[in-house]
């Protein structure tokens, strides 16, 4: 009876472990970009070359990010956040590693 509850026990614990570790295999975008599942746009932000929830959700919280931080630099400089995204978008791209993917707005292309 003891080593059935010590037993349950065990497993009631390396399940929680495991349950708690999952958020350190969450997808990052340097290992989506590497798998092709998202490439940069000529927009600054991100998008999803082969969608999923995981990289759905990966997507939006890398633009949620970008886009405070573009608004800031527009804020601070008094410039349009549009043109803070199209010149972030050029960099990003100019940045991209080859066999990365990239949409200048005529599709996904292999850079």
């Amino acid at each position: 009876m003891q080593r059935k509850h010590l037993i349950r026990r065990t497993l009631a614990g390396l399940a929680l472990s495991i349950t708690m570790a999952l958020p350190a295999f969450a997808l990052d975008l340097d290992e989506a970009k590497a798998s092709g599942l998202v490439g940069e746009t000529n927009m600054g932000y991100i998008a999803a070359v082969k969608p999923s929830p995981e990289v759905d959700a990966l997507v939006v919280s890398i633009n949620s990010q970008r886009k405070v931080y573009y608004q800031d630099i527009a804020t601070k400089n008094g410039i349009s956040l549009q043109a803070v995204e199209a010149r972030a978008g050029l960099k990003a791209i100019e940045k991209t590693a080859p066999g990365d993917y990239i949409n200048t707005g005529d599709g996904w292309l292999q850079k």
